[in-house]
């Protein structure tokens, strides 16, 4: 395995020093006048940038063959680094995806603080102030159907112990969007934990009936439990039951987003005073037997009537976080390639999806979850990975 190690290790710090002199050179793929790289394929094909190593636009056809950009973005990948209040648009968060509490935890007896920004110092959100989704990452490679970012995350960062290189692939082929996700701590153990923090809406906020997504449905066939959370959504320690019939209930049929949101119980089921969903459901595919995440079904579908898109979602991680976007206000555009003519062209309460492939959240707080080897990561250690794809089709 060390022998694995310093080959990964060498492999992955030639590629690092390649990006630090990558450009595209004239004749050959570089990014649009929008500062957008575009990779396709049949039936698909999607805008990337740099900052956050991003999804910026992604498009699909419709069941009327009219093509829908069913990502949250901004227009010019400019406007990114520009509007700092933007909610992780599309994304990775990192180095570490979701919340940590009380900005610390403990690695072999060493406490380690880091960066709260989030609920007046008391946690720390994707990564910290700094996190990696507010950075710019490198172009390794980019061909018509593949680009990969990479990052170097120094020693010390937003508090975060050790080195980290990291690196980001996006792949396309016929309906499918495949990411790979590659992190590797060069220095010392180090919580690592990533995601794709993309915001969905699959009508691409044209749906003349609904400027929101609570129409879309959602199965998740191995998701009986969840992570119980305090009212700032922070883990308690719990794992829950999501009960037959019940308002987190999306196991044993699909459900709309929007079907319960008049139960009582929905009420802070997302955190005090909120109502909607921003919860961690737990994958249970292990009481199947051996399994390959890619052939054992999907993990997440998601579905609009009336577009007619279908989004099956397969992954090798554990958990998946849903938030139906209750934070939303009203206040964050929507693209010039989004929308409708009659209606304000914002994302109004409720209006996208967060579909998050990650971990159980907050395990590095959670020693008795036993999560230590899916998160933590020293040199000599396998690197970090993650794997998923997002299958679309499309109802004639």
């Amino acid at each position: 395995m060390l022998t694995l190690f310093r080959l990964t290790a060498a492999a992955l710090l030639a590629a690092a020093a390649t990006a630090q002199s990558y450009s595209a050179p004239n004749g050959t793929l570089g990014p649009d006048a929008e500062g957008k790289y575009e990779i396709f394929a049949e039936g698909i094909r999607g805008l990337f940038i740099p900052y956050g190593a991003s999804i910026a636009n992604l498009f699909i056809n419709d069941t009327n063959g009219i093509e829908r950009d069913i990502v949250l973005g901004f227009d010019n990948a400019s406007h990114y680094s520009v509007d700092q209040f933007h909610p992780h648009l599309g994304g990775v968060p990192g180095r570490y995806a979701n919340r940590i509490k009380n900005s610390s935890f403990v690695i072999d007896d060493v406490e380690y603080h880091v960066t709260p920004n989030e609920n007046q110092g008391k946690d720390t959100l994707h990564g910290g102030l700094d996190g990696w989704d507010y950075r710019n990452f490198t172009v390794v490679a980019h061909t018509t159907d593949s680009i990969t970012f990479s990052i170097v995350d120094p020693d010390g960062k937003e508090g975060f112990p050790g080195e980290v290189v990291s690196y980001i692939t996006y792949t396309m082929t016929p309906n499918t969007w495949h990411i790979k996700m590659v992190a590797l701590a060069t220095t010392k153990k180090t919580p690592i934990m990533l995601s794709s923090h993309t915001y969905w809406n699959l009508d691409g906020f044209a749906n003349p009936d609904t400027p929101t997504a609570l129409n879309h449905s959602i199965h998740l066939p191995y998701s009986g439990q969840r992570v119980g959370v305090d009212g700032i959504l922070i883990p308690d320690g719990t794992i829950l039951p999501n009960q037959k019939y019940s308002v987190n209930d999306f196991w044993s049929a699909p459900k709309q987003v929007g079907a319960n949101h008049t139960a009582p119980e929905l009420l802070g089921n997302c955190g005090t005073n909120c109502t909607g969903y921003d919860n961690c459901y737990l994958v249970n595919r292990a009481q199947n037997g051996p399994y390959d995440w890619r052939t054992a079904g999907p993990v997440a579908t998601v579905e609009s009537e009336w577009s007619g898109i279908s989004l099956n979602i397969f992954t090798d991680q554990d958990a998946f976080q849903v938030y139906s976007c209750g934070g939303q206000n009203g206040t964050l555009p929507i693209k010039s390639t989004q929308g409708i003519d009659d209606r304000p062209r914002v994302v109004e309460q409720y209006g996208c999806l967060v579909l998050e492939v990650q971990d159980w959240i907050d395990a590095i707080n959670q020693p008795e979850w036993q999560r230590e080897k899916k998160q933590v990561f020293g040199p000599g250690d396998e690197p970090y990975v993650l794997e998923a794809a997002y299958e679309f089709s499309v109802k004639s």
